[in-house]
């Protein structure tokens, strides 16, 4: 302690103001003058060790008080001012220390309202998702930031962009990369752009997947990478060379509000333009067809990751060569949902993807082993779903390893056509669609209304909470 300024004079304020004391009064208990009191309740002045004993003698006042009081307060206001509405509007964290320290009520106060803001604007989003799976369209939205913009922009619209296909099959043709497309790119960037790829090890790039140095012409690319994810670096950067008109049209016709999401939505659609190249449409679609999308197949023609692959299932919607209309989901090991992408768009109105009872989070149980399964919605539709975990960049020894579950899935009704279809709990060379055990799901806790579900982790929406002394659930939720 003697170490450490402590500087507490909003709380020395309000341990005088609840006694009931003049600075004098308190001054005269304390043993120093009305004026150097002064000083400390305005922060001019440190509390002495001596000082604080004497507060702890005469006033009763906890040391402990005297000094950490408001760091509780000060990281919940950090959390209240990175709200999108706040964002930007704090130039550093003194004001907040100085808010907490000054006004610790009135501090409090905000930090209730914020937390009863983000609460009713998520109950306010289960009830969008509600009233859009009745066919009933609301405008109910709440800030956003761009990220977010573009993320709901591309799930709700089909994955598939006719003029970046035909932009891709173009490229290819000039291209001509026989069984080497990243020795192709490699070439066509050197001889287009004098553009020089190289892979540089950890220690040089700790910190990126891909870096251009515009001064000496050259694509830096992380040793971290596969060598599947490599090639998708060199080939978005080739695309979005290649396909700037292409690309800018796109982009205009999302019709997106900010620039920055227009950057990231640049960004999303060179990587979709890098997986038209390296898997071309009309190849791919035959070659899906053929092997009845088994992924691990299509995985080693196109000598592309278990994901490229099973993201490109979902592109492919071209009108006349059209396949099975997949929809995907990818999360992380703590339920952190952040791709969403579908043929027809993400079905979240009649799949929602929230229950934690979905294949994709037992995936991670068993990394590497795909997990398929029939689930069945609340209102009776059922969907194939094929999960499995991705590996993401390669670490250190040191380091723990990135892992995420992809979830790929379909109507049931196109169960025959897919490989996956013979692996379904139940299912035979007889059965029918929509006879095979299915796993009952809903899109989400709080949209759900399953009774005594044990995977339940909170309440419904649309239903009053059930709590009873006499009897209870086995939902950690009871409700009526």
């Amino acid at each position: 302690m003697a170490d450490q300024k402590i500087f507490a004079g909003p709380r020395i304020r309000r341990i005088r103001n609840a006694k009931g004391l003049t600075q004098a009064a308190m001054a005269e208990g304390l043993g120093i003058s009305p004026s150097y009191l002064n000083l400390i309740e305005r922060n001019q002045r440190p509390l002495t060790v001596q000082l604080i004993l004497k507060l702890a003698s005469v006033y009763k006042v906890d040391p402990h008080e005297l000094q950490g009081e408001a760091r509780g307060s000060v990281a919940a206001l950090k959390e209240v001012f990175t709200d999108p509405l706040l964002i930007g509007e704090l130039p550093g964290d003194q004001e907040l220390i100085e808010l907490a320290e000054a006004a610790p009520n009135a501090s409090a106060a905000v930090i209730k309202l914020f937390r009863a803001y983000r609460e009713q604007a998520e109950r306010l989003s289960d009830l969008n998702e509600l009233l859009a799976r009745e066919g009933r369209a609301t405008a109910l939205s709440g800030a956003r930031l761009p990220i977010d913009e573009v993320h709901e922009i591309f799930e709700r619209r089909p994955n598939h962009f006719a003029a970046l296909e035909e932009e891709a099959a173009a490229f290819t043709a000039v291209l001509d990369p026989g069984d080497d497309l990243f020795g192709a790119l490699k070439a066509w960037l050197k001889r287009e752009y004098g553009i020089v790829v190289k892979v540089l090890p950890v220690a040089t790039m700790p910190n990126w997947r891909r870096r251009y140095d515009r001064h000496s012409q050259r694509l830096f690319l992380s040793e971290r990478l596969s060598p599947f994810d490599q090639l998708r670096e060199v080939a978005m950067e080739a695309c979005l060379i290649r396909m700037t008109v292409a690309v800018a049209g796109e982009i205009q016709a999302l019709k997106l509000t900010t620039d920055e999401a227009r950057r990231l939505a640049r960004f999303e659609l060179g990587r979709y333009a890098a997986h038209a190249l390296m898997m071309p449409y009309q190849a791919f679609h035959a070659a899906a067809v053929r092997a009845r999308y088994d992924i691990d197949v299509l995985r080693s023609r196109f000598g592309v990751s278990f994901e490229q692959a099973a993201n490109r299932l979902t592109m492919l919607q071209r009108q006349g060569a059209s396949g099975v209309p997949f929809f995907m989901l990818e999360v992380d090991n703590a339920g952190n949902r952040f791709r969403k992408a579908g043929s027809q768009g993400f079905p979240q109105s009649r799949f929602g993807g929230g229950c934690p009872k979905l294949p994709v989070h037992a995936a991670f149980t068993q990394p590497g082993q795909i997990f398929v399964e029939a689930v069945e919605m609340p209102d009776g539709a059922e969907f194939l779903c094929i999960a499995r975990t991705l590996e993401g960049p390669q670490g250190a020894f040191s380091e723990r390893p990135r892992r995420t579950a992809l979830l790929l899935g379909c109507d049931i009704g196109f169960r025959d056509d897919i490989i996956y279809g013979a692996a379904l709990p139940g299912a035979t060379a007889a059965t029918k669609a929509g006879t095979v055990a299915a796993t009952p799901v809903g899109p989400a806790c709080r949209l759900c209304e399953r009774v005594g579900c044990l995977a339940r982790a909170e309440p419904p929406v649309t239903r009053p909470l059930g709590l009873d002394e006499m009897v209870t659930g086995l939902s950690a939720f009871d409700f009526q």
